[in-house]
């Protein structure tokens, strides 16, 4: 039986999750027993198209790469006509998808749009597997609680340093292990404008160099201040520790104020800056944070360069362990969702 999908957005993500279904189809079935249609689409630019019978992955793809409105899907449903406009939470409600991944824009701060995606589709008895970090960010807990009532599934694996596998390491090689601190790189930008810096270029020069190549947003404020590394802070502190934190517990901190000279005397005392998310238990609870430190070379985190990102997981049983990996990226992001769709399609056989 096919795992019906619905995909709330349709922009870098959403193409990179249907490129991976069309390529590893056979295998997906073969190795998995993993079947799938997607069932609709609605992005707010784009447009929308629902056929029950399911969706020429294809066909959109090439849509969205010709800049054409997905109305202009050519559609021949057996089963009932195409439905053509339906806004993201018609879709959701409407449609008959088991599965809607929410993949559409989301506001870190208020977790909207995507919080009411998730609502519509929890209360439609669909599961909900999305790369946004406002919903988990915002109201991890509730997003939980609402999911379970309903007995469906609230997957989130790619909020979090992409598709590296870290939500799922923490359920699975790692589970039985008492975590203590969680600290890492997990804004690939950043990153990538302190390698540049430490070869030499001032950060404004880093900066436009890490727009030209996709890292940075025109707006580079939700990395450069450490808006979006806070975000995936409370996940991992509220998904992992339990810690029901909010923005208001992060001692935050961006790079804005890194200088050249605070690089050379660096890399003068054999260390390097790293922008650090970390999240701690300590004695009065857990401790959050997102600041600049300066790294000793010896450290499994200072050699991590460029737009790549890496956590270090300190446990009671094997140590300290380090995860290296893509913090983003089309076909890596997609991967990420893909592993919650055979998540949730193997705990349904």
């Amino acid at each position: 039986m096919s795992h019906k999908i619905a995909l709330i957005g349709f922009g870098t993500v959403g193409q990179g999750l249907c490129e991976i279904l069309i390529d590893k189809k056979d295998y997906l079935k073969e190795k998995y027993y993993f079947d799938w249609k997607v069932v609709a689409v609605s992005d707010p630019v784009k447009g929308s198209v629902y056929c029950p019978d399911g969706l020429n992955v294809e066909k959109l793809l090439k849509l969205a790469g010709e800049g054409t409105a997905l109305e202009e899907y050519d559609c021949k449903c057996d089963k009932a006509a195409p439905q053509f406009g339906w806004d993201a939470l018609k879709t959701i409600r409407e449609s008959n998808a088991d599965t809607v991944c929410e993949l559409a824009f989301t506001n870190v701060e208020t977790g909207q749009p995507a919080i009411d995606h998730c609502i519509a589709a929890f209360e439609s008895g669909k599961n909900i597997v999305t790369s946004n970090k406002g919903p988990a960010a915002v109201d991890y807990a509730g997003m939980q609680s609402l999911a379970e009532k309903h007995s469906v599934k609230f997957m989130i694996e790619g909020t979090v340093v992409s598709g590296t596998p870290v939500l799922n390491l923490i359920d699975g090689p790692l589970a039985g292990c008492e975590i203590s601190s969680i600290k890492g790189i997990l804004n690939g930008t950043t990153n990538y404008i302190l390698t540049q810096m430490e070869a030499g270029m001032e950060y404004s020069q880093a900066l436009q160099k890490a727009q030209e190549l996709g890292y940075a947003e025109a707006d580079p404020t939700g990395d450069v201040e450490g808006f979006d590394a806070m975000a995936k802070v409370i996940i991992l502190a509220n998904v992992v520790m339990g810690a029901g934190i909010t923005a208001a517990d992060v001692d935050r901190e961006g790079i804005t104020g890194i200088t050249p000279e605070m690089i050379a005397e660096a890399s003068s005392d054999k260390a390097r800056w790293k922008l650090i998310g970390a999240v701690e238990k300590t004695s009065s609870g857990i401790k959050a944070s997102v600041k600049p430190k300066k790294i000793a070379l010896t450290h499994p985190l200072a050699g991590i360069m460029d737009a790549t990102n890496a956590l270090t997981f300190t446990t009671d049983l094997l140590g300290d362990i380090t995860i290296v990996g893509a913090g983003a990226g089309r076909i890596e992001t997609g991967f990420s969702i893909l592993t919650d769709l055979l998540q949730i399609d193997r705990t349904n056989h």
